[in-house]
């Protein structure tokens, strides 16, 4: 076979052909792609460390043991990366959760957008700056090593905000986007310890109604820059940015995402239906490299997290330094420094169904839109239920999986084939509360601030002010 003259992309595809035909030659079938109807692909992401399962399904090659050809590109900012996935200027990226239902039910931009796949569990911190780390401290109780007692609760900052408010000082706290993880989490931690994040209305998109803390958008790597300029005095965000303000002396990781929900969903892989329902084969091929490449980052327990740290610290996918990356991928996590704390389960990728798209969890995400006025009007329990189910899609999911194990490349036990899309009830929240996901109105119930019922914002009614 002779490769001269062949344009860029059919070289590629004509190279790996013959890779593979020269492996079969001393190794025993392999199995068949699936027929793509689109194999080159782009697909986004933002920097951080929980985009790993798509540069390590490129870096490992498991997109192109499923035909595809797939080039990943940064994106500035998360309304950038969701508006070129709606454009088709973007194949597929990683995304918020919040990103795919918030544009279905029209909040911000109106789009069908789904999920086939759940990228992670956990992953994300709260921090602070080193003022507001050194006047919180003294309301922290401290362990026999003289260390504070984790979790640490916002009822350690409230009189900080208080003290502030009452010298006429605005605190203010960075997050990445109005319907990210990381705004509904700050905001629960902050509600948990009796501060009011503020709310949302029709006419007022700030989020800042009412609120205790001003909460405002800030890209995820500017993080530390920002809070060391003292333009915010804390922030909620993903890895490794907590980590850089450890390691640029700037501030103090608090609490951590897994400590607000244990196990908590984190980001997704979002595609909008039209391009699901187009290329049924190909998004099919997407999710079978994603699984894999979930798989083998908790393979063996966590053995090629090492691995994964080097690939991630390349300029082209995180780009932050491989010591900061590794403080939270490999087991452990940094609050103040040199206060490094085992935390195995910081970054979950594959194990506890991390792949799975849960209704459930939609479903919470749902509810903390509502919470907070981003759905201004309330919704009946059976509305919760549609909505998650047109966008998360464990149909799609669990093809592909039963694919990946008939490929031989995972285990039937691997994956929740008779699940209902709902995980069971938890209290392993902050304040203990329990969520069931197929009860949401009365979890909204339970919560002391937020609206709940046919409260609006509008309706000045809103409650725990």
């Amino acid at each position: 076979m002779t490769f001269k003259h062949l344009p860029s992309a059919t070289l590629t595809r004509a190279l790996v052909v013959a890779a593979a035909i020269a492996a079969l030659a001393g190794a025993g079938a392999i199995a068949k792609p699936l027929a793509v109807e689109k194999d080159e692909l782009k697909l986004g992401f933002i920097k951080l460390t929980d985009m790993a399962p798509l540069a390590i399904a490129k870096e490992k090659g498991f997109f192109e043991d499923e035909g595809l050809y797939v080039t990943l590109e940064p994106q500035a900012n998360w309304k950038v990366l969701l508006d070129r996935v709606i454009t088709g200027e973007l194949d597929g990226a990683h995304m918020l959760a919040g990103q795919p239902l918030a544009a279905t039910i029209g909040y911000g931009t109106k789009a069908r957008v789904v999920t086939p796949f759940s990228m992670d569990l956990n992953g994300n911190g709260v921090t602070v700056s080193n003022e507001v780390w050194g006047e919180m401290k003294p309301n922290i109780p401290a362990g026999p090593d003289g260390k504070p007692v984790h979790p640490i609760q916002a009822t350690a900052l409230k009189p900080v905000v208080e003290r502030w408010k009452a010298d006429g000082k605005a605190f203010r706290m960075g997050m990445v986007f109005p319907v990210s993880t990381h705004n509904y989490e700050l905001r629960y931690w902050l509600a948990a310890g009796g501060l009011n994040p503020g709310y949302y209305s029709r006419s007022d998109t700030t989020g800042t109604i009412k609120a205790d803390v001003q909460l405002s958008v800030t890209p995820p790597p500017q993080m530390p820059s920002t809070l060391e300029a003292g333009t915010i005095n804390g922030y909620c965000v993903g890895e490794p940015w907590n980590q850089q303000a450890v390691f640029k002396g700037v501030g103090v990781p608090v609490v951590t995402d897994y400590e607000i929900w244990k196990n908590n969903p984190e980001k997704v892989f979002g595609i909008t239906a039209e391009f699901a329902e187009k290329n049924p084969n190909t998004t099919l091929a997407l999710v079978k490299a994603l699984i894999r490449a979930a798989e083998w980052l908790d393979a063996d327990n966590g053995a090629h997290r090492a691995e994964a740290v080097t690939i991630l610290a390349k300029p082209e996918y995180v780009g932050a330094d491989a010591a900061v990356i590794a403080n939270s991928m490999t087991g452990t996590f940094e609050y103040e420094k040199g206060d490094k704390r085992p935390v195995p389960d910081f970054n979950v990728f594959f194990r506890y169904n991390a792949t799975f798209p849960f209704y459930s969890d939609a479903v919470w995400y749902l509810t903390q839109m509502r919470r907070w006025g981003q759905i201004p009007d309330g919704k009946d329990d059976a509305w919760y239920a549609e909505t998650a189910r047109s966008v998360y899609r464990p149909d799609i999911y669990l093809k592909a999986a039963r694919l990946v194990v008939e490929d031989g490349k995972a285990k039937e036990a691997d994956f929740p084939w008779s699940s209902d899309g709902y995980r069971a009830p938890t209290a392993e929240f902050i304040d203990g509360l329990t969520f069931d996901g197929r009860k949401p109105n009365g979890y909204l119930d339970a919560l002391t601030i937020g609206l709940k019922g046919k409260q609006t914002v509008e309706g000045a009614d809103v409650v725990g002010n």
